[in-house]
């Protein structure tokens, strides 16, 4: 029953583009994303979200260039991934039990006083604030197009961002992520949106 009420999987995912419609076929390479030269990205990871990337890429229709052949096409894949503190607040109810004193009934009965819960229920006493951490999750996508652009500089034709906020590091999140971006590609222009997977299966929840 755990298992069959396991909560889904929500990421969150900003997409801009301008997508030219003749790019199907067309190919494309990855470029290193923009970091600091004194802290470059980890090879072997981004070798391993970008070949998540190439999957999806490749669903298009589009094709990655051979070693040394100019590209149409140049994807940037970056990440954030880092703990991040949150509150949220908490309402403080009074349950401790109240004494209700010895009566006596119409017929001179008398009934001894006796502790028992508020016959009001719990009495709100205000909110606190509860601190914790999550892991911030968050995958960026950009592709720019060498076609119809100056030498040297290509234009942004898609942008997007997939985030996920919880318990599980990047390197699980990842494929999800990537899966989220390219989800009803290149999608609308400016729109915000949650893509939900099926925790068992991995499965985009279409509901």
């Amino acid at each position: 029953m755990l298992t069959a009420c396991a909560s889904p999987i929500v990421t969150q995912v900003s997409n801009f583009n301008q997508w030219p419609s003749d790019a199907t076929g067309s190919n494309f390479t990855f470029i290193k994303p923009r970091s600091s030269a004194s802290q470059p990205p980890p090879e072997l990871e981004l070798a391993t979200y970008q070949a998540y990337a190439e999957q999806e890429l490749k669903k298009l229709g589009l094709q990655r260039a051979p070693p040394g052949q100019a590209a149409r096409l140049l994807v940037e894949l970056g990440w954030i991934s880092q703990p991040q503190d949150r509150t949220y607040r908490q309402p403080i109810y009074d349950d401790r039990l109240v004494f209700y004193p010895p009566y006596r009934n119409a017929a001179g009965q008398v009934f001894p006083g006796y502790w028992a819960p508020s016959r009001f229920g719990p009495a709100y006493l205000g909110d606190r604030l509860v601190a914790y951490t999550v892991q911030f999750n968050q995958i960026n996508l950009r592709i720019l197009d060498n076609q119809g652009s100056p030498p040297g500089q290509p234009r942004a034709v898609f942008e997007s961002h997939a985030v996920y906020e919880g318990q599980a590091t990047l390197p699980t999140m990842a494929p999800y992520l990537v899966r989220a971006v390219f989800d009803s590609f290149p999608g609308q222009n400016g729109q915000v949106r949650h893509v939900k997977f099926d925790r068992e299966t991995g499965a985009v929840i279409r509901k």
